[in-house]
């Protein structure tokens, strides 16, 4: 059986259109069109829905696409064994990220990786925890980082405990304290991340005696530092996004000591991809040389 046609849907809904899964892959746009003209008479219904905004799945798409994730996942998995028993390295890993995440670790991460095994490629996924955590589970990605506890039953592998630490304008009032009360921001304007990203905010306040008076709500990490800078309230962010920042907003630690546990997720360790196992390794090894390295 031919999955390229499988291949060719997921590319269309994963780029968005039929010009663009035309373009990565190579092919005509009326060869895309055909082929999933072909696919859909196989089927015997329709699998998206074509209009001048994209791509999407019809119902009956929605049913089905989760098997043909699968097919794929299973169809790639054994591809790699096929080429590590002629000894080559091959395959794809498709990573959920956040911006910190992104910034911070996977360049270094990727360069090593890909220095080692060149011909393994790295896709990234950028999204919120509760979007990498259904896309893991529904076979979008094959791994990603993820704030711990998870929202659903995922294989994590613990990585790093992040200090989450309040941000205050450069004029505030308490700028001279060296650590804050969360009792002593209770009626100033709270800036919180967007919901996706609030995750490990709301474990914080969900210990404390308020709820934040939140004015505005962001859904980029530099989004939120810029507010603080500008006075327009004060936040908590992890220590790992406020890395190599020079904004002139003040840093401190909560009395209330809080951090976000981060890690990878997998769906299963027992049955991810050679690739996958692969990468994972080295991050778990760039983690604990990070960590020699700080003592």
């Amino acid at each position: 059986m031919s999955i390229s046609k499988y291949k060719v849907l997921i590319e269309v809904l994963e780029q968005g259109s039929l010009t663009k899964a035309a373009k990565t892959m190579g092919y005509t746009q009326s060869g895309i069109s055909h082929t999933i003209d072909r696919l859909e008479d196989e089927f015997g219904f329709d699998l998206i829905v074509r209009s001048r905004t994209g791509t999407r799945l019809t119902k009956n798409g929605e049913q089905v696409i989760p098997t043909i994730r699968e097919m794929l996942k299973w169809n790639e998995y054994l591809e790699q064994q096929i080429a590590a028993v002629h000894g080559v390295e091959l395959g794809t890993v498709r990573i959920g990220t956040f911006t910190s995440v992104s910034v911070h670790w996977l360049p270094k991460i990727i360069k090593k990786f890909q220095k080692d095994f060149p011909s393994i490629e790295i896709k990234l996924v950028d999204g919120d925890y509760r979007e990498i955590e259904e896309w893991i589970l529904n076979g979008v990605i094959d791994c990603g980082f993820i704030s711990v506890p998870t929202r659903n039953k995922l294989d994590v592998i613990p990585l790093h405990k992040d200090k989450m630490l309040m941000l205050l304008p450069p004029e505030h009032h308490l700028a001279s304290h060296d650590v804050i009360d969360l009792n002593q921001v209770a009626q100033e304007p709270f800036i919180m991340p967007y919901q996706g990203y609030d995750d490990d905010m709301n474990r914080i306040f969900k210990k404390a005696s308020f709820k934040p008076n939140i004015t505005f709500t962001a859904i980029d990490d530099y989004a939120i530092m810029a507010m603080v800078e500008s006075g327009l309230g004060v936040s908590i962010l992890p220590e790992l996004v406020l890395e190599g920042q020079h904004r002139q907003i003040h840093k401190k630690e909560l009395r209330e000591f809080s951090f976000r546990s981060l890690g990878v997720a997998v769906r299963s360790l027992e049955s991810m991809s050679p690739a996958t196992e692969k990468f994972l390794a080295y991050v778990q090894d760039f983690l604990e040389s990070s960590k020699s390295e700080e003592v």
